[in-house]
């Protein structure tokens, strides 16, 4: 078992930025850290990630067994584990969108970061920082976005921490067949239309799968391609 060490603090600038710094420092597997307030959170592809108290920031120093090639799974894993521990406190209407978006009835609910650094084909060590709108739903814009409260559901920051600690653990010695699986059990169906945006450019296709190393499959035509990065566009969020 993982000795987790969840640390709680009123505020911090970022989690992941704290937590990056102690696996830099030789941190062992397992520290979390929970900011009640976070007032420089980052999102994915440099954005900011707005905290407005009452929601979840919270990040998770991992130094995994996994080889570097399947680094991608672990968004796939943290999406599975905040899933279904929301699940777990009644949350409804939970979807996944590729590669780290969690979605409550086609609005955006949650995010994850990942940072990590290899060494050699392993990886030193990841972080995986986890943002979840449980109070209160930030604006952003061309997106909608709700929160876990829209349902009635009311969960403190560090009771939802420990239930995805909770929910993490099995997952990260599950096999990558069965974590694509249980992924592909929350995302959206095989044959949905993407469109893809990354690096400047959009692509158009059907959704195929996923890589062993967690790639989205794009069937454009007749072929099919593999994308590591990129930001999912669908028409309801």
């Amino acid at each position: 078992m993982i000795p987790w060490r969840l640390e709680c603090y009123e505020e911090l600038g970022s989690t992941s930025d704290l937590v990056v710094t102690r696996a830099k420092a030789g941190e062992p597997s397992g520290l979390a850290v929970l900011a009640l307030r976070q007032t420089a959170g980052r999102g994915s592809r440099g954005r900011a990630w707005s905290a407005p108290e009452g929601n979840l920031n919270l990040s998770i120093l991992l130094r995994p067994t996994r080889p570097a090639a399947e680094a991608g799974l672990f968004s796939l894993i943290a999406g599975i584990a905040v899933a279904q521990a929301l699940a777990g406190q009644g949350a409804q209407g939970l979807s996944l969108k590729w590669p780290n978006d969690i979605l409550c009835d086609g609005a955006k609910l949650a995010g994850i970061l990942i940072d990590a650094v290899p060494d050699g084909a392993r990886l030193d060590w990841l972080v995986i920082g986890i943002g979840i709108n449980l109070r209160q739903a930030p604006e952003i814009l061309g997106r909608r976005t709700t929160a876990l409260a829209a349902q009635g559901l009311v969960l403190a920051p560090e009771d939802a921490a420990r239930a995805i600690l909770a929910r993490l653990e099995p997952l990260l010695e599950t096999p990558g067949e069965e974590i694509r699986a249980a992924w592909l059990a929350l995302g959206h169906p095989l044959g949905t239309k993407l469109d893809i945006a990354f690096a400047g450019q959009r692509r158009s296709g059907l959704f195929a799968g996923l890589s062993p190393a967690g790639e989205l499959l794009l069937q454009c035509e007749n072929r099919i391609e593999a994308l590591n990065t990129g930001e999912v566009l669908l028409a309801n969020g």
